[in-house]
């Protein structure tokens, strides 16, 4: 049967089924009717297959896959072929486990340095991360694994994720943490978008028609599934009717019912139901048809984890050309890190590697001929200062040549679930780099982490590669990189405030569990660096290289279509090794009377060159590449004029630059002048200038979300943390805690995958318990525990004993 046959035999209870998961990771199958239920499995950077009751958080065991690196690490390989080849064994890997859909990749903005899922994120550069997701959704697609890009949409933030309402300004919105979903939508057609947990400008994503229907498929064309993020649904009847076609996981009969009430009162169309049911029979269907055998080869997996790290891992410092170190020195490994390697993040994205690699280990097996002892430096279950370990490693190292200090952040210091507090590293890495320093000039410190962290000891060592989590094959990446058998060629793509309080989100960031403003508005990462005129201390898109290269010739011209540009410029390696350059083109244009950021990336090229070779880069620029988001009119538009043209090797090192005029096609629009109502948008370099309240309110332009104001104190979006106010809550809590205890296995309160189960737990509304326990926890408790908290408890009672 075809589906329009499948949906004439469905019955209304069948339909009703086919739009909730049959549990953690499976659609609902219908044997009678030849529909097959399908798996969806975790990702982004591996394959996370869990069996049918497994959890959402990474606490429990999955099957061993390739753990490649993370996003926030093969973001600075800025290599869409390196993406392309990561989903497509990614998606070779779920073929052989029969998984039909990835959820992945994660294409969220880094609005703030601290979010604590930064590292499942690729870039705070929407252009950069459009291009990354674009590929690697076009990898694993290529294979006949879907995709499930995710978390549509202005997720920035751990904290109360689940509850919190992004109140973000439509320029915003479509500039920054839209675009890189519309390219990848547009171009890469994923087979399912995944609504995020948090309220959008007043409602949740996931019942958000404006996202869900208007933008996603009317405007941008999108033909897939949308699946819920896991508990994330508040109103089934709601999301339905807003677009959402598959929540996730199963409800065990919650949502069904709601939906039964929702059609027999009205607030839900047959035809709306149909429209969700169909789509995800298609989804189901589409996945069988292409469903392929896979030919998975493992070790070729592992070695292009291996290559993806070297690519990504970024040169910061090379003072006195310390790197690459030769094989006659002597070296003190020092730090843990090479012996239990930092290689990927907490949370839903955990993979249980095929292989890990360890620094230690590689030196063992003789990989790299040298001469070496080594030092702890540093406990991994504590970060405080252990001076005896301090002291060994001093002296260690001042037998050597030369000191590799392995350090970075720890697990407990960034995960899904929770955020960061600050960007220091654990006060025994700082003290361990600080004090080795003093015993030994010759300083290389191997960084490992998802995000930035200040480095207070910089002035203070030769050397630091960064590689960010580098998965499975990270530490042979390291080797390869710090004796030159590979040359670092990673950028980032991120950049480093010198201090956190630069960070001008930092001022509205996880701060009030109702709302967050985003008053920043385009000025994200390194749109407002350059706009404010601070400095950092790494600009967006800088990495070192163990060769030089010259830029030349810049040459920009127009061939009559309005609002293209044709770019070419020389870049020629100039050093003695072999080397790869990404080579970044910026647009700005300083004459506007909008608000705009200095520059934009609008471009980039990675190139490999041999000694002495040059060659000619081109770009060619279209529309999108000079237009803002019109509010006024609800579309592009092309601001005619003269714009600036920049080519180099970061945003704050730009060698050639031009200038251009360019036409508009909508010429007599006019451009929205902000300048009397709002000024402090166009004076961020002035030290004195503050967004105010009233100045985001005029951008904004719309009611702020009122919060509930219900008949009862406590109700389906209240927490159990709230509840804690009460003897019931309070007792409900500890005995969550207890039984989280058990399943974690924590040994303390600093155990990251604890610190993620209780902060989720104290944080999820009541409405996801049934469904994020896996039904273990029913329906009728829930309710009763609501009435007995609000005071009916004869009521709760009849619930607990009759229902």
């Amino acid at each position: 049967m075809n589906i329009d046959q499948l949906m004439d035999s469905l019955t209304r209870d069948e339909k009703i089924a086919l739009v909730s998961g049959a549990d953690q990771w499976h659609t609902k199958g219908l044997p009678h009717l030849n529909i097959p239920a399908i798996m969806v499995a975790d990702g982004p950077h591996g394959l996370r297959k869990q069996d049918a009751q497994g959890d959402r958080l990474g606490i429990g065991d999955s099957k061993a896959a390739t753990c490649f690196p993370a996003a926030a690490t093969s973001a600075n390989a800025w290599d869409p072929d390196l993406q392309y080849a990561m989903g497509q064994a990614i998606g070779e890997e779920a073929l052989q486990e029969g998984v039909a859909v990835v959820l992945g990749p994660g294409v969220n903005i880094k609005r703030s340095p601290l979010c604590g899922r930064n590292f499942e994120y690729f870039s705070e550069d929407p252009w950069l991360t459009g291009e990354l997701a674009t590929a690697w959704i076009k990898g694993i697609q290529a294979v006949g694994v879907g995709a499930c890009i995710k978390h549509f949409a202005a997720n920035n933030q751990e904290r109360w994720r689940m509850l919190n309402d992004s109140l973000v300004d439509e320029r915003a919105l479509r500039e920054i943490y839209l675009a890189a979903f519309e390219k990848a939508v547009r171009e890469a057609q994923p087979w399912t978008v995944m609504p995020a947990y948090n309220k959008l400008n007043g409602m949740y994503c996931c019942e958000n028609p404006e996202l869900l229907d208007s933008i996603l498929r009317k405007e941008w064309g999108f033909t897939g599934a949308t699946i819920s993020d896991w508990g994330a649904v508040n109103d089934p009847t709601l999301s339905i009717k807003a677009g959402l076609d598959l929540e996730m996981p199963a409800s065990w009969g919650t949502s069904a019912a709601q939906v039964r009430q929702g059609l027999s009162s009205g607030r839900l169309t047959e035809e709306e139901l149909d429209r969700s049911v169909k789509r995800v029979l298609e989804l189901v269907m589409r996945s069988k048809a292409q469903k392929q055998k896979s030919n998975c080869d493992l070790e070729a997996h592992h070695a292009l984890a291996r290559r993806i790290a070297s690519e990504s891992a970024v040169l910061l410092k090379n003072e006195d050309s310390i790197l690459p170190l030769a094989q006659g020195q002597s070296i003190c490994v020092v730090g843990q890190f090479a012996e239990h390697p930092r290689y990927q993040g907490t949370g839903s994205s955990l993979i249980h590697p095929t292989r890990l690699d360890t620094v230690l280990g590689l030196l063992e097996s003789g990989e790299v001929e040298v001469d070496y002892t080594y030092a702890k430096g540093y406990e991994l279950e504590h970060d405080g200062i252990n001076e005896v370990l301090i002291s060994e490693a001093c002296e260690a190292a001042a037998k050597a040549d030369v000191a590799v200090i392995f350090a970075g952040l720890t697990p407990r210091f960034e995960s899904e679930g929770y955020d960061r507090t600050h960007l220091d590293l654990p006060p025994s890495h700082q003290e361990l780099i600080s004090r080795v320093a003093q015993a030994n000039p010759n300083v290389v410190v191997v960084l490992s982490a998802g995000a930035p962290v200040t480095m207070p000891w910089l002035d203070k060592v030769k050397g630091v590669l960064h590689t960010y989590l580098g998965g499975q094959g990270g530490a042979g990446a390291s080797l390869d990189l710090l004796y030159g058998k590979i040359n670092p060629s990673g950028k980032l793509a991120e950049s480093y405030p010198l201090k956190l309080d630069d960070c001008l989100a930092m001022e509205h960031f996880a701060e009030d569990r109702n709302y967050t403003e985003y008053r920043e508005s385009i000025f994200v990462g390194y749109r407002y660096y350059d706009a404010a005129e601070k400095d950092v201390l790494f600009p967006f898109g800088f990495g070192l290289s163990y060769t030089e290269f010259a830029y030349e010739d810049l040459v920009l011209s127009k061939h009559g279509e309005p609002e293209t540009l044709h770019v070419q410029c020389t870049v020629r390696n100039i050093g003695s090794r072999a080397g790869a350059e990404v080579v970044q083109l910026y647009v700005g244009k300083s004459d506007s009377v909008l608000f705009r950021a200095v520059r934009e990336l609008k471009g980039f090229h990675k190139i490999h060159l041999e000694p002495g070779e040059s060659r000619r880069v081109e770009f060619l620029l279209g529309g999108r590449a000079f237009a803002y988001y019109n509010v006024e009119i609800g579309d592009w538009h092309v601001e005619p004029g003269e714009y600036q043209i920049s080519v180099g090797t970061s945003s704050r090192n730009l060698p050639l630059s031009g200038t251009v005029q360019i036409e508009s096609r909508l010429s007599e629009v006019k451009v929205p002048d902000y300048r009397a109502s709002i000024p402090a948008y166009y004076h961020l370099n002035d030290a004195n200038t503050r967004i105010s309240q009233a100045d985001f309110q005029t951008l904004y332009n719309r009611e702020y979300p009122q919060a509930y104001q219900g008949p009862e104190r406590f109700h389906n979006n209240s927490t159990l943390q709230d509840l804690g106010v009460t003897l019931l809550g309070r007792l409900v809590l500890a005995f969550a805690k207890r039984y989280l205890w058990k399943m974690t296995g924590a040994k303390d309160e600093n155990d990251p995958l604890w610190i993620m189960s209780w902060t989720s737990t104290l944080e999820m509304p009541l409405r996801s318990i049934v469904p994020m326990s896996g039904g273990a926890i029913p329906a009728r408790f829930v309710r009763g525990l609501l009435s007995w908290v609000n005071g009916h408890r004869l009521k709760a009672l009849r619930m607990w004993i009759f229902s």
